[in-house]
């Protein structure tokens, strides 16, 4: 928040002018922005263990096979870092999305991601599938529209952070269709 009010002051005073009702204007936008990407990131993270434990229940119903004999999610241990693994990447897209930027989670999550996967032999189909239902859920949050855990946000339109949210999990998504295509 600092660099937009530094931006306005810095703009006045090369103008050797007050902070005029345009900057103001502009700073109470920013600020109501601000606010609704807090709810979002709020809304996400208390709802995290839901998201992730709901998308992995999903992309297991769709491929029951990951539960029998074999399967990557067959034992305990391995279910569980299926769910840690889910925690962690919901865990950078909030974190992308509070910060408006997707280089953290780029740096830390999805660079790493790849390697990981490969070296465990994770099935990145099926992880791709959980981080889109992990996807639909967010946008769902962030819109407001979950039947069942309405939140009191701050009013206004946040399709334009449903959109960012739905960017930062394509991009996981798209790291994982690449390591598809790279290991056919």
């Amino acid at each position: 928040m600092l660099d937009a009010f530094s931006r306005a002051v810095i703009s006045a005073d090369a103008k050797t002018a007050y902070i005029g009702a345009d900057e103001l204007a502009s700073l109470k936008s920013y600020i109501s922005n601000q606010n609704r990407r807090l709810d979002a990131v709020n809304f996400i993270a208390s709802n995290a263990s839901c998201i992730v434990s709901d998308a992995v229940a999903g992309m297991i119903c769709e491929n029951t096979g990951l539960t029998q004999a074999g399967g990557n999610c067959y034992t305990n241990r391995r279910m569980a870092a299926c769910l840690r693994d889910g925690e962690i990447i919901l865990r950078y897209v909030t974190y992308a999305l509070l910060a408006g930027d997707a280089s953290v989670l780029d740096d830390r999550c999805l660079n790493g991601l790849k390697e990981t996967y490969s070296a465990l032999g994770v099935p990145t189909t099926s992880a791709a599938r959980a981080v889109a239902i992990m996807k639909a859920a967010a946008v769902a949050f962030v819109n407001n529209t979950v039947s069942q855990r309405k939140m009191a946000v701050t009013e206004g339109d946040c399709s334009f952070l449903a959109t960012e949210v739905a960017g930062y999990f394509d991009g996981v998504i798209q790291v994982l269709a690449n390591h598809l295509k790279r290991n056919r």
